[in-house]
């Protein structure tokens, strides 16, 4: 019962996280690892994530950046196969409290971020070009590792001053991209089979499900309050795994 709640759970929340709640969907990640084996969690949630990113991508199509993408999607290639060669030796014992490691990292990205913002309207972020490469590399390796990227991509996106419309627009583009980019090589790690392909398919209505229903409560829910309850919940998630492994 606990493993078809956590997965039916990972799903909805993935689908509200693309098109109403963006730091929502860290919670998907600890919760399917949770369940089983830490690299078969990777490439279950994969096409998970490629279909909320079809939903995201549908609703704010129009609004992306493209000069942004096009400076950082290269150098998340990149680091998309050094996490390849990364998963290609690392055992699944040291990588389920690697990925709750590597979500609390991001967690805390992620306030320090919301915490300089709240200090200043102009927030001293580099725009230099090494900052996309930089960010692009690390996103690249934690998306491929722990499909873990999206505080990352909210501090490069930050650094761009978008306005709300194209920060979403350019956020759904470019982890529709990245998240395609990654099939081949999930699937030559055996990280995606026919197996879990059907998984997907048997999850995807409540992507989809959870993908209407956070466009319409994004209008009524305060999000401030909505964002702390999932971080909480994904730091209890992403200490049990590190837990986990000591214990």
């Amino acid at each position: 019962m606990w493993y078809w709640a956590a997965l039916c759970i990972a799903a909805a929340v993935i689908g509200i996280s693309k098109t109403g709640f963006p730091g929502a969907g860290i919670l998907a990640i600890p919760l399917v690892a949770m369940v089983m084996p830490a690299r078969v969690s990777t490439g279950l949630i994969l096409p998970m994530l490629l279909v909320g990113d079809v939903l995201a991508v549908a609703y704010y199509r129009r609004h992306a950046v493209w000069r942004h993408l096009v400076r950082l999607l290269p150098c998340a290639a990149a680091g998309i196969i050094v996490g390849y060669r990364l998963l290609g030796i690392v055992d699944d014992r040291l990588l389920k409290p690697g990925i709750g490691g590597l979500i609390l990292v991001m967690l805390a990205l992620n306030h320090w971020r919301r915490r300089r913002a709240d200090e200043s309207a102009d927030t001293d972020i580099p725009r230099g070009w090494w900052f996309p490469l930089i960010m692009g590399v690390l996103a690249g390796i934690t998306t491929m590792m722990a499909n873990a990227a999206g505080p990352i991509m909210m501090i490069y996106l930050l650094a761009m001053r978008l306005p709300k419309e194209a920060f979403i627009g350019t956020g759904a583009w470019y982890f529709l991209l990245l998240n395609a980019f990654k099939i081949p090589f999930s699937w030559n790690l055996g990280l995606i089979t026919a197996d879990s392909l059907w998984l997907n398919a048997r999850l995807a209505p409540l992507i989809i499900i959870g993908g209407l229903l956070g466009a319409w409560a994004v209008k009524f829910v305060p999000q401030t309050a909505f964002n702390r309850t999932v971080e909480v919940l994904t730091a209890l998630a992403a200490l049990q795994l590190v837990l986990s492994a000591i214990c």
